[in-house]
């Protein structure tokens, strides 16, 4: 297994970020077959998959919103207002994402991204792992 950790800035507001470059850059210099691995070891952020550039991210966000709205209901109540369904929505989005690899190349769908999905406007910095499992 391979494995590198990556440094993403989501800054102050709810952010879906595209990082499929970085995860593109990685298995290519891992090369061959096998599997990425892409986890986010955060409490209050999440990884999808998903069309990005299209409005897709800005429905997602409205959907948790609507989900998840950012007000004073959820006990876990420190940090900005509505701070509490940040650590709800891992639950909904999973903090890791496997993709299949193929001769060094992320084998996504036509319209398929990587993104980080992060609500929690407190914490300007999110950690990344990558990591190359093959045989």
């Amino acid at each position: 297994m391979r494995s590198q950790t990556i440094e993403v800035v989501t800054g102050s507001r709810e952010r879906v970020h595209d990082i499929t470059s970085e995860c593109e850059s990685f298995v290519r210099s891992c090369g061959g077959d096998g599997l990425l691995n892409v986890f986010v070891p955060h409490a209050t952020a999440g990884v999808a998959l998903l069309e990005l550039g299209s409005g897709s991210d800005d429905d997602l966000l409205a959907a948790l919103e609507e989900l998840l709205p950012a007000d004073d209901r959820w006990r876990h109540a420190h940090g900005s207002r509505g701070h509490g369904r940040s650590h709800v929505m891992p639950a909904l989005i999973p903090p890791y994402a496997t993709v299949p690899v193929l001769s060094g190349r992320l084998a996504l769908g036509t319209w398929q991204s990587i993104a980080v999905v992060d609500l929690n406007v407190d914490n300007l910095e999110r950690q990344v792992r990558l990591s190359f499992l093959s045989d």
